[in-house]
């Protein structure tokens, strides 16, 4: 596996083993593991607070055969994982956080507002608009090669791909972001 492939959708829910059907609502939970993210699935019927040590999860629902797999992702979901990815050190957590802050800068959720250097730690100080706080992102001077390998796995992620999301960190409030519904933010094709 590389450094930045992440499991895609089982399909499979983790506790009964049943065949999620199309139309069927699941919580995607990703698992920060010694050998990257692991992604499980449960069924909605199964489902009643994120599993221990969860790094984070999202309500999804299986698309129907006839539909184009088009899910909308809440922003809200997105400034989650960065915020959870601002204390990991990891080489391939630092490059998904960058990318998903271009996101949310392109977004208009983060506003660029200086960049220091720190230790020859190049960090980029970015507001969150919804509350103004201030965040350091780590620049990690990343190849293009490998922000293309990282955006295409930020948007299996977003997707719904389920093994795109077996990589984050286990110590978020128990909240239900759902990041298949119309009433979400983002649009991702």
């Amino acid at each position: 596996m590389s450094d930045y492939e992440i499991a895609h959708q089982t399909g499979v829910c983790a506790v009964t083993q049943r065949t999620l059907q199309p139309g069927d609502q699941f919580y995607a939970v990703l698992f920060d593991t010694p050998d990257g993210f692991e992604r499980r699935d449960y069924s909605a019927e199964v489902w009643e607070n994120p599993p221990e040590n969860y790094f984070s999860y999202w309500k999804s629902r299986v698309p129907q055969k006839q539909e184009k797999k088009r899910v909308f992702v809440n922003n809200d979901v997105m400034v989650d994982l960065m915020l959870r990815l601002a204390d990991r050190e990891e080489e391939v957590k630092q490059h998904f956080r960058f990318v998903l802050s271009l996101i949310l800068m392109r977004k208009r959720l983060l506003k660029y507002e200086q960049t220091v250097h720190e230790e020859g730690i190049e960090y980029w100080h970015m507001r969150l608009t919804r509350d103004q706080s201030m965040h350091a992102i780590v620049n990690p001077r990343m190849t293009d090669d490998q922000i293309t390998a990282v955006s295409a796995e930020l948007g299996a992620i977003l997707h719904g791909d389920a093994t795109a999301f077996e990589r984050f960190d286990a110590d978020a409030p128990a909240k239900e972001p759902d990041a298949a519904t119309e009433d979400s933010d983002t649009d991702v094709e």
